[in-house]
């Protein structure tokens, strides 16, 4: 595991849980609009948190914290991803793990092995417009395809997300994405705020009126839909 970073306490990350998140480093895909680019550019040949550290800083929150957040980065790039998370469930708590859904029998097999009790995973764009918004050229999106039928045919709690930017998203798009993901539980527009922390510069967020419009776009097709960050 290459972990970089440890938000040791959250109450946003992991809805309705009292959480820690733990940052891994890397990433197969370049949306230029990310918020965590040095997680996903970097060589990581300096030192990292090692996974003993975080299990001893879990053991010390024991009764504070109800659960762990996973993210990156991609963290399903991580080898050893499977021996990390269990040495979380041996202790009892919960884990959610956020994916951009490009590695679904890595995902599937998690599942399966009941590893991990939530998935966040990001709907980047319309399919139409998908390689242009992950940054990756004649990107395949038949696997991402089929992270989203594992979630929805599935019986693990999960949401979709779409961090919404001018340059990126139009009406078109969400009404594209509504049809892809027609029935899921919950579907998240993020308003996309600049981190300071960009793989691309000269990127736009929405105002609060055009993302009110935008969810009234995508309610008809889900279960939940729900603005964040704005």
């Amino acid at each position: 595991m290459i972990i970089k970073g440890l938000q040791k306490l959250t109450l946003l990350d992991y809805p309705g849980k009292v959480a820690c998140t733990v940052f891994t480093a890397g990433c197969n895909f370049r949306c230029p609009f990310c918020h965590n680019a040095s997680l996903v550019t970097g060589d990581f040949s300096g030192a990292s948190i090692p996974c003993a550290d975080i299990i001893d800083f879990l053991a010390l929150r024991k009764g504070i914290l109800q659960g762990v957040c996973v993210t990156g980065g991609e963290p399903l790039l991580q080898n050893d991803l499977e021996g990390f998370l269990t040495s979380i469930k041996e202790m009892g708590l919960l884990i959610k793990l956020d994916t951009n859904g490009s590695f679904p029998q890595k995902l599937k097999s998690l599942i399966e092995k009941n590893l991990i009790d939530m998935v966040a995973m990001d709907i980047k764009n319309s399919k139409e417009n998908y390689a242009r918004t992950a940054g990756v050229k004649d990107l395949d999106i038949t696997p991402i395809e089929e992270s989203v039928r594992i979630l929805m045919n599935g019986n693990i709690s999960y949401e979709f997300r779409t961090t919404i930017v001018r340059e990126f998203h139009q009406k078109s798009d969400l009404i594209s994405i509504g049809e892809w993901i027609r029935g899921a539980d919950k579907y998240f527009l993020q308003h996309f705020k600049d981190s300071g922390d960009l793989l691309s510069q000269g990127l736009h967020g929405y105002d609060k009126s055009v993302m009110t419009s935008a969810l009234s776009v995508v309610s008809p097709y889900v279960k939940e839909a729900k603005l964040r960050g704005i």
